[in-house]
């Protein structure tokens, strides 16, 4: 097989095993006597990524080749994954779980041996690519935009799949057997690690290099944050942090808004094929990203680096505003197809960005580290703290009744939007990166 394909298969199941419960866990933990933590099962993903990926990194370039070490981590995940379906199976279809301190127990312990797997995915592309004389810049992206396929795939998948009295079949009608509101979709997930562990041992060896010692501190990129002293990065990554509190909530919480007008009053509503079909839905989303990133060069030199981030802060702003004034009746749901349209660019142009401008921005030693700075804090602490924060929101205006999160949506939207449109307009007068020349 062509070695690209056997990469963007890697990418391919890598983002499926993500994609099968990311966004549509809430509703299941809802069923599950879990609704008001469903912002910790999300925050939990940035607590770990806040020290489990330096800590993988350090392994993989010392002691266990990156492709081996990505399978290990994913045998961990995928019996994890495994445990939890069989908790929410050994329950029942629609119960509470007993033992629920366990459940997220084994859920913490799946996520993080996961996270670290999306950087040693790139780890091992790159390498694979660079020992066999292949350009990373122009044949990664292409293997790279397989992952989001694969994220769709799986989301698409447990969306449509039925498993009732024991028989299995695909449907788009209402169904509350569907995986994405079960723990069957714990099941897929662990299914599709544990061929990911399986298929990362057939790759290419990544043989370890010697490199020079290193301190501590750069071992775990603690130098990187001496790029603090100066203003602008200072600024940089304190917007980085502000933004990261939007990346995380939607995630969370769309599957469960979205359902939750199951049951309303109107017919009309409660049938509509939105409704009954959150996690499809939600998917254009990740349609979006995936032909955001190719945008991203035109952007950039057209507008600079700051216009850009700024179209990605005020794309947060439609995103949750639209959520708001949306429903899954038309014309409303078509404000819902707009909100997961500029998710695209809410998303990948402040990622994708901020990555060159750290890349751009830093000297070569610390270049590494400065690029883990910005995911930790966008993705670890910033993330974490916005997840909460809108938990607590959810949670205050928000409750489970009869399985659905219902309550007054409208205003906890609109929150996230006000936060958004501040964070945007301050970083507008505030940041000021130098014109390039």
């Amino acid at each position: 097989m062509n070695l690209k394909v056997r990469l963007a298969l890697m990418n391919f199941l890598e983002f499926a095993v993500w994609g099968a419960y990311l966004t549509c866990m809430g509703n299941y933990l809802g069923s599950a006597g879990l609704g008001s933590q469903i912002s910790w099962f999300y925050a939990i993903q940035g607590i770990v990524s806040i020290f489990m990926p330096t800590i993988m990194g350090i392994v993989a370039d010392k002691y266990i080749q990156p492709q081996r070490l990505l399978g290990l981590c994913h045998l961990v995940a995928g019996c994890a994954m495994l445990c939890l379906w069989y908790m929410g199976l050994s329950a029942g279809f629609g119960n509470e779980l007993p033992n629920k301190g366990a459940f997220i127990a084994i859920y913490t312990a799946s996520v993080a041996f996961y996270m670290p797997t999306l950087a040693l995915a790139n780890t091992t592309a790159f390498t694979i690519l660079k020992n066999n004389g292949l350009d990373t810049v122009k044949d990664f992206p292409p293997i790279r935009v397989l992952g989001t396929v694969g994220f769709i795939a799986t989301m698409w998948f447990v969306n449509c799949a039925v498993l009732e009295d024991g028989s299995f079949s695909f449907t788009l009608a209402e169904n509350a057997h569907k995986f994405q509101y079960t723990y069957m979709q714990f099941f897929v997930s662990g299914i599709l690690s544990l061929v990911l562990c399986c298929y990362c041992f057939t790759l290419p060896q990544c043989k370890l290099e010697k490199k020079p010692a290193q301190t501590m501190a750069e071992s775990f990129g603690l130098n990187a944050f001496k790029l603090f002293k100066r203003k602008k990065m200072a600024l940089f990554f304190i917007f980085s942090a502000l933004l990261g509190m939007s990346l995380q909530v939607t995630n969370g919480y769309a599957g469960p808004f979205i359902t939750s007008f199951k049951g309303s009053a109107d017919p009309l509503v409660a049938s509509s094929f939105a409704a009954n079909n959150a996690t499809l839905l939600t998917s254009i989303s990740q349609i979006s990203e995936a032909l955001c990133i190719l945008m991203i060069p035109f952007f950039l030199r057209r507008y600079g680096i700051k216009v850009v981030m700024l179209m990605s802060m005020f794309a947060w702003v439609f995103r949750f505003g639209f959520f708001g004034l949306g429903n899954p009746a038309m014309p409303g749901v078509l404000l819902f197809i707009l909100s997961c349209i500029v998710y695209g660019v809410a998303f990948d142009f402040f990622n994708v960005s901020g990555g060159i401008f750290v890349d751009q921005e830093c000297e070569p030693s610390v270049k590494a580290s400065a690029q883990g700075l910005f995911m930790l804090m966008t993705n670890g602490l910033g993330a974490t703290i916005g997840t909460l924060a809108a938990g607590e929101i959810v949670n205050h205006f928000c409750s489970w009744e009869n399985g659905y999160l219902v309550g007054n949506w409208q205003t906890c939207w609109f929150i996230f939007a006000s936060f958004a449109l501040v964070v945007g307009v301050a970083f507008a007068f505030i940041f000021k990166p130098e014109a390039k020349k």
